[in-house]
């Protein structure tokens, strides 16, 4: 699974995405430094130990760098960055009954404006599996011969 390489200077804008998943009563924000352990175990119940670890590190940074979907009170989706790696966007997920929706593009955008307004021109997006849509999304390009990546040597 490739690295990819997103222009953040000519990232889509991010509000109209929120507003139209909005209208569904799904809500998109920044997640709470309280919120770890339910954001956690969503992540472990229905992702990975792997991931949920790697999004604890995102609470630990001022300001949190993940990003949580919502509809009522229960998380439906997830988004991080600068979690893995400095500049990196990921791990994200969402629901399988709730994709189709936009969530997963309004996550994105979230954490990739968010690394924008870090200073960052260029943002990764580490290990990719759906690959045709980060293109279609955000006009993201494979980085050649980066696979595996920082995902070599893991301990299993």
């Amino acid at each position: 699974m490739p690295d990819l390489l997103v222009n953040l200077l000519k990232l889509p804008p991010l509000d109209p995405v929120i507003e139209n998943i909005a209208r569904a009563e799904i809500i998109v924000r920044r997640a709470q430094t309280f919120e770890i352990t339910q954001v956690r175990t969503f992540i472990e119940q229905n992702f990975s130990v792997a991931w949920a670890d790697e999004v604890s590190v995102g609470f630990a940074g001022k300001p949190v760098t993940v990003y949580i979907a919502t509809m009522g009170k229960e998380i439906v989706g997830f988004a991080a960055y600068e979690c893995t790696r400095r500049d990196f966007f990921g791990p994200t997920g969402v629901l399988q009954t709730m994709q189709g929706r936009g969530i997963g593009k309004a996550l994105l955008l979230a954490c990739l404006w968010g690394l924008r307004e870090m200073g960052y021109v260029y943002g990764i997006i580490g290990g990719v599996g759906p690959v045709e849509f980060y293109k279609k999304t955000v006009g993201a390009g494979i980085i050649e011969d980066s696979t595996p990546g920082i995902y070599t040597n893991l301990l299993k």
